[in-house]
């Protein structure tokens, strides 16, 4: 199993700048590419200081430059708010920047305060055809003289300029949860990508059962990639694993105010919830957070992940965004790389 990060810059409150984190961002992508992680993995977002992405594809390009053996993947574009012809020739350019390191991971959105600001109207059904419609054409622009009538998009016949440095084209990522989401992945010959969020174990095992079963009824197609991504930290010791539970509370009660859209944003940013009001969501409590994520020491991270291994996973992305402060997240991921990831190497 290879071990990636997933990584965007996010903050809660405005009391650091945009500037500075982006910093910290690099500095995490450069720790792990000096590591010897596989792939570093970074998205797309809109208008929300939560997770800072406006555009993966340009991050990507600086990253070129400052890293040098970890593959660099979008994770992902939010299939919705790409036209075929534009998403084709800016991945191919950020592939030829990066020397032919680029993976496209692909999805149909999660929050409606985005449908909303660049679609209004778009729901997560809509937003999911658009991305079935989507990946068919970029993959024919890649090889050149095509044309589409489709519900979504209309064009007469195009070449991608450029076209990518890897060929036939570099490796396309579907965020899958749902059966059919699997089985159009699987179907259109794309990798696959899978969180449980916050639920537990259980979860990461119906996840790869679902991709299993979409394998198995596309016998005619080469098994694809499953990458599994899980908020992670590796603690050292009890009271810092302890601390990391509650961080990664916070964090998700953040996630599902954004998700349920229903509070004020101000500048970009929800009002802070009292952690006394974080305190009292038993569904995102602190010990459901140790629970279900991979929050341990370095030999309890370790058993977690060989569990992951065994079901089939190809890849494990350390989901490092949890709203921690840079120093808590920068010794959680060497912890990582010189604890956890030697027990895997062959």
């Amino acid at each position: 199993m290879k071990f990636s990060l997933f990584v965007h810059m996010e903050r809660l409150d405005a009391s650091q700048s945009h500037k500075s984190l982006y910093e910290e961002f690099v500095a995490l992508c450069e720790i792990a590419d000096k590591g010897g992680m596989h792939a570093i993995w970074t998205g797309e977002h809109h208008g929300m200081d939560f997770t800072i992405a406006p555009n993966p594809f340009v991050t990507i390009a600086d990253l070129a430059r400052r890293t040098s053996r970890a593959r660099l993947g979008t994770g992902t574009v939010i299939a919705p708010f790409w036209h075929p012809i534009k998403l084709a020739g800016e991945a191919a350019m950020a592939d030829i920047i990066c020397d032919g390191r680029l993976d496209i991971g692909i999805a149909r959105g999660a929050y409606s305060f985005e449908y909303e600001r660049l679609l209004p109207g778009l729901d997560a059904w809509s937003a999911g055809q658009r991305m079935r419609e989507l990946i068919p054409a970029v993959k024919g622009i890649w090889a050149g003289d095509y044309a589409h009538d489709g519900e979504f998009f209309k064009f007469p016949s195009t070449t991608s300029a450029p076209k990518p440095l890897q060929q036939p084209n570099p490796p396309i990522w579907v965020a899958a949860r749902d059966p059919n989401s699997h089985e159009f992945a699987v179907a259109n010959g794309c990798n696959v990508q899978v969180t449980p969020l916050w639920q537990g174990d259980d979860e990461v095992q119906s996840l790869m059962e679902r991709f299993n079963d979409a394998c198995a009824k596309n016998p005619e197609i080469e098994r694809p990639k499953i990458m599994l991504l899980r908020h992670t930290y590796v603690g050292s010791s009890e009271d810092d694993v302890a601390q990391a539970a509650h961080e990664l509370s916070v964090y998700y009660n953040y996630f599902f105010a954004w998700f349920k859209n229903e509070k004020p944003v101000t500048q970009g940013l929800i009002e802070r919830i009292p952690d006394e009001q974080v305190r009292a969501n038993a569904m995102l409590s602190d010990e459901v957070m140790r629970t279900n994520n991979v929050v341990g020491d370095a030999e309890t991270v370790i058993a977690r992940l060989k569990a992951y291994e065994a079901l089939g996973y190809d890849e494990y992305s350390f989901w490092i965004d949890t709203g921690m402060s840079f120093e808590r997240k920068k010794a959680s991921l060497e912890r990582f790389i010189t604890e956890v990831m030697p027990a895997f190497q062959e």
